[in-house]
């Protein structure tokens, strides 16, 4: 809940910028957050981070083991990828894709853009905060290098890859951007040259993906280039 407040704030001075200048304008706002978990020692510990975070409890159950916490996430994936569905699939759906086509023709037949624009915008901070808080819970430990650029390059590699605007396609690329370079655990490498590796598997799969097919594996939208 907290971080789709989070994300109606975000969208009260962004969500009239379109484009490249949207994109300026949450990269930003990601670098403030940042800087403020950085800082903000009495509640963050600064670089420190929060240790000794528990697994999370449901009805009496307890998920400590890794394979009780793969079913909770997995359940959790079912019932957003659900709830997405539904979203994407209804009138208010259909109203997002004639804005993601044409902006200016949504306004035109009367739709008040930016309104839609700041529900969807809460509503994927609500689902990306579900998504932070299983991290923590799984990893008990975070600190503000897990909110920092690299991360956020690697959930919008995974976007492009698996394909703009496909519930199908954002599964298929977290999938892919984080098995693929797994098999290099076992060639035995030592590890600097592993993360390179690791670098160079996401730099050369991005390039094949938007040289090959822009709108990525599952895409159904295509960047539209300016004819000049």
């Amino acid at each position: 809940m907290f971080a789709a407040f989070c994300g109606f704030l975000l969208g009260i001075p962004t969500l009239k910028l379109r484009g490249d200048y949207l994109a300026l304008g949450t990269l930003g706002f990601a670098f403030i957050v940042e800087a403020v978990l950085k800082n903000w020692t009495e509640l963050t510990r600064g670089p420190l981070g929060i240790p000794d975070i528990p697994r999370p409890e449901l009805f009496g159950v307890s998920f400590l083991s890794l394979d009780m916490y793969l079913i909770l996430s997995v359940a959790f994936l079912a019932i957003t990828i659900f709830i997405i569905h539904r979203i994407v699939n209804s009138p208010f759906g259909r109203v997002l894709k004639s804005i993601r086509e044409d902006e200016t023709a949504s306004q035109m037949l009367g739709k008040n853009v930016v309104r839609y624009k700041m529900i969807v915008l809460t509503v994927s901070a609500f689902f990306a905060g579900i998504a932070g808080s299983l991290y923590a819970h799984y990893i008990t430990f975070i600190d503000p290098t897990s909110f920092s650029l690299p991360v956020l390059i690697l959930l919008l590699s995974a976007v492009i890859i698996g394909g703009m605007s496909s519930i199908k396609g954002a599964v298929v690329g977290g999938f892919l951007i984080i098995l693929l370079p797994e098999p290099l655990r076992f060639i035995g490498l030592p590890s600097s040259i592993v993360g390179a590796g690791r670098q160079i598997i996401y730099a050369v799969l991005l390039l094949a993906i938007i040289l090959r097919r822009p709108q990525g594996i599952f895409g159904e939208y295509v960047f539209k280039r300016e004819k000049k």
